[in-house]
């Protein structure tokens, strides 16, 4: 694997060279700033210094920041960059496979191809997969991989070198799955791990990669991958050292009515009553889908602080229903936006979720359940509130680390639309002008700098044809 250092230090990983200083100042945009005061500026400028923003406002540019890098957003509508709560990167490399199955049926026939996957691969996939992100607005993605076959070597540190190389702020988890189908599981025995192993190197990977700190580009998180892939002694153990580490807990849950039936048949009660007999419920929990929840469960959502990855596109594909958004985060829940994996959504875009939730609210709801502002916001804050970093990200304002989109929308799908925020969420895909990570502009118009997009292409689809040719297919 010669792409991969032999030691990753932090300082490599965070982003803390020189090369990531700079100041910059957008001017002539309209900004839409996601504050609690949801102020917008339709002539607004930004100011960033290093890594943070430094100043916000319309009209005049204050004179200490005249002589920063500028970068004209006439035409142009400003957002906090977007922030993905669920993703599987490596099934970039298994898109367009079981295009019209159920959520159960579609592990079934790809649990066998995965069980092929290792870290090149992972490494090709995860830039497929975070290149679309970022020229979708995506500044910071989590990712939730779950499978690690014998031989594959460290998938994890694969996928976060991809992410290190293209400048993407990075929060992944380090999943698993010990239930296999001999012991009432649904994936095969072949690609769970042992239980003792899992956990003594999901803190071996905390130690290596996370990075505690306010402006941190990597953070880790530790994630067993559903009620009916791992054990509930497992889920015990992973919370109890996820809190001991000091990290956040993720899985999926409730995505499906045939999970509910798992659960009930199996455990007795629904899949939320069953995790919180396992203490997974609380501020530190995210969950993936959370779909079917009832009135119940949504109560104990927000009353205990627990977040939820809404991942609208996905769950289309798969058939698995519309998820209770607009009840949970009337209920106090932290609610963000994901892609969720490439196999079951195979756009990659987030931006795309930003308009599909706002039309899957109103499908279920009417046409006043979820407005173009409220879809952004689950996109920014609420994402950055599922992450526990609204204090640091997910607004446009002062003191917060420099995360921004430029969207251009001066051109003929867009210019005649009178409201900018209802052009971005509601009109055709808009191009990004920039964007911004950390304070360094990773976009530029419509393309990823110092990046070539023929070679990441080329070598996913290489990636796919190997993992697709290992497993028969």
């Amino acid at each position: 694997m010669h792409w991969l250092f032999e030691d990753i230090r932090r300082g490599e990983i965070s982003g803390s060279s020189e090369s990531w200083v700079s100041n910059h100042l957008i001017i002539n945009a309209h900004i839409l700033t996601v504050d609690s005061a949801a102020n917008e500026y339709p002539n607004g400028w930004v100011a960033i210094q290093d890594k943070r923003i430094v100043g916000v406002g319309s009209g005049e540019v204050p004179a200490e920041f005249k002589s920063f890098e500028i970068t004209n957003g006439e035409g142009a509508l400003l957002t906090p960059g977007f922030i993905n709560t669920h993703h599987h990167l490596y099934q970039w490399a298994t898109r367009g496979i079981a295009t019209e199955s159920t959520l159960f049926d579609w592990l079934v026939e790809l649990y066998p191809i995965w069980g092929h996957i290792d870290a090149d691969i992972t490494f090709a996939a995860a830039q497929g997969a975070l290149s679309s992100l970022l020229l979708s607005g995506c500044t910071y993605t989590t990712d939730h991989h779950y499978l690690f076959p014998r031989e594959g070597g460290d998938c994890l540190e694969a996928e976060i070198k991809a992410a290190e190389k293209l400048g993407i702020r990075f929060h992944p988890t380090r999943g698993s799955m010990d239930l296999g189908r001999s012991q009432g599981g649904l994936p095969p025995d072949h690609v769970v791990e042992d239980r003792d192993e899992i956990l003594r190197v999901s803190e071996e990977a905390v130690h290596r990669f996370h990075d505690a700190s306010d402006e941190a580009m990597v953070k880790i998180g530790i994630a067993p991958c559903s009620p009916f892939s791992v054990t509930g002694e497992l889920m015990k153990e992973a919370a109890t050292l996820a809190r001991k580490l000091n990290v956040r807990l993720h899985t999926h849950l409730a995505e499906t009515l045939d999970e509910e039936e798992f659960c009930i048949e199996k455990f007795g009660c629904t899949p939320t009553d069953y995790v919180e007999s396992l203490g997974w419920l609380g501020s530190d929990v995210w969950m993936a889908h959370s779909i079917h929840l009832d009135d119940s469960a949504i109560a104990k959502f927000g009353k205990t602080g627990t977040g939820a990855a809404h991942c609208p596109s996905s769950n289309a594909r798969l058939g698995s229903g519309i998820a209770r958004v607009q009840d949970l985060v009337k209920a106090g829940a932290p609610v963000g936006l994901g892609v969720d994996g490439a196999a079951s959504n195979e756009n990659g875009e987030l931006l795309t979720e930003v308009r599909a939730a706002a039309l899957w609210a109103r499908l279920k709801d009417g046409p006043s359940a979820m407005s173009s502002r409220e879809a952004i916001a689950l996109a920014t804050i609420g994402g950055a509130r599922v992450l526990g970093r609204e204090k640091e990200l997910g607004s446009i304002e002062v003191g917060k680390l420099a995360d921004l989109a430029l969207w251009k929308l001066d051109d003929i799908g867009h210019i005649d639309v009178v409201d900018p925020v209802a052009a971005l969420v509601l009109g055709p895909t808009a191009q990004l002008r920039a964007l911004f990570v950390n304070g360094k502009k990773r976009v530029e118009h419509g393309r990823i700098v110092d990046v070539e997009h023929s070679v990441i292409a080329s070598t996913a689809a290489q990636a796919s044809k190997k993992l697709l040719s290992r497993a028969g297919r």
